[in-house]
């Protein structure tokens, strides 16, 4: 009976090293090549520049408010939008009922001022005389002096008056202080403006459409790279086949914090001697704030693949500081029909190719860049030979 027993166990274990064998040898005969289970691409050597990118408006380089000093009612209007305008040409008038009569009080107080003068002056020489003879005091000879000077004093405040009133009235004739094009108008004819608290806005002008610029706030960790002098490129919705270029010319140092996020302004000229870039427009701006020439490229697809079931136990190396490296990675190459990690310091990236500064990579070198298709593994499967093992 114990023999009986020993005999199935012996040959259960014998089956079972059986079924492993076989499984183990169809495995291996089914495995397909490491070039077709991961998608591979060949390194080559290449340029790459580090870019940092932001949203903007373009803005005139020159935009004039041209408002009003008096209030009133707009009696006539010569520019619309878009109209071109030269240097002291009249945009708009007021009413100037009010201030004409206002300045024909002015002229009468004026004629009354210099009227009560010369009788002040006539009573002061009297008085000389009548003083000289002793017929009247001295208190009355200071009275008619005194008189006199408020007379003059009198006469030249009405004169300001009027001069005052000359100038408001000529305030109604609202004329273009620079050459340009007018952007914006916000009167209408028969609208009524004030300017006792502040001066409204009736006009805005742009000097030179042909030279524009743009504003663009950049975040906090990008604006230590950017600075005066550096290549732009940008595109606008309304050209999306178009890439416009401009130059950085200032980095505003005031910051606008917004939800505890921190921007900065970043102006770039632009020329526009098409004029087809408009006031307003968004402009999605690109600054190359570093670049490298014929250097080992990385594509960042092979830095972020990893394979099923791998642990590094490897500690990860620090950046050497006497490297041009920022930051270090691992990426994965088939060698000698093996799959090997390889460690690597990187330099800058375009967000789709990184720079090798170091590392055991060579142009030529198979770098994995993802798993294979499982088309092409069910296909490969399909078309190996079926064994049975039994």
């Amino acid at each position: 009976m114990k023999n009986l027993f020993r005999s199935k166990l012996l040959w259960t274990m014998l089956l079972a090293v059986l079924v492993a064998a076989a499984w183990y040898g169809y495995q291996r005969l089914n495995q397909l090549p490491l070039e077709q289970q991961y998608r591979t691409q060949q390194l080559e050597n290449g340029d790459v520049s580090k870019t940092v990118s932001a949203n903007g408006t373009i803005n005139p380089v020159s935009l004039v408010n041209v408002g009003t000093q008096v209030s009133g009612t707009v009696k006539k209007l010569y520019v619309d939008f878009n109209s071109k305008v030269e240097k002291g040409q009249v945009l708009l008038e007021l009413d100037d009922a009010l201030l004409a009569a206002q300045q024909k009080q002015s002229h009468a107080n004026v004629q009354s001022a210099q009227a009560m003068l010369d009788l002040a002056t006539a009573n002061e020489a009297r008085n000389r005389g009548l003083y000289a003879q002793e017929y009247v005091s001295r208190l009355d000879m200071d009275n008619s002096i005194q008189a006199k000077r408020s007379a003059e004093a009198a006469l030249k405040l009405a004169m300001a008056a009027v001069e005052k009133d000359k100038a408001n009235l000529a305030y109604t004739v609202i004329r273009s202080p620079v050459s340009g094009v007018v952007v914006d108008r916000s009167v209408d004819v028969g609208q009524t403006v004030a300017a006792s608290l502040q001066t409204p806005t009736l006009f805005k002008i742009a000097q030179d459409l042909s030279n524009m610029q743009i504003d663009a706030n950049f975040a906090e960790a990008d604006i230590g790279s950017i600075h005066e002098g550096l290549p732009v490129r940008f595109t606008v919705d309304a050209f999306p086949n178009l890439n416009f270029h401009g130059v950085v010319r200032r980095v505003r140092l005031n910051p606008t914090t917004l939800q505890n996020v921190v921007t900065y302004d970043v102006v770039i000229n632009v020329e526009n001697p098409e004029q087809i870039l408009l006031p307003g427009m968004t402009a999605y701006v690109s600054i190359a704030v570093a670049e490298s020439k014929a250097v080992l490229l990385i594509p960042n697809a092979a830095l972020r693949f990893k394979p099923e079931n791998y642990v590094d136990t490897k500690p990860k190396e620090k950046a050497n500081p006497g490297k041009r490296a920022g930051y270090s990675g691992k990426v994965f190459v088939i060698r000698d029909k093996q799959l090997l990690p390889v460690s690597v310091q990187l330099g800058i990236t375009d967000n789709r190719n990184t720079e090798v500064v170091a590392g055991e990579l060579k142009a030529g070198d198979q770098i994995v860049i993802g798993e294979g298709n499982s088309d092409d593994k069910s296909k490969a499967s399909a078309a190996a030979p079926q064994r049975r093992m039994f």
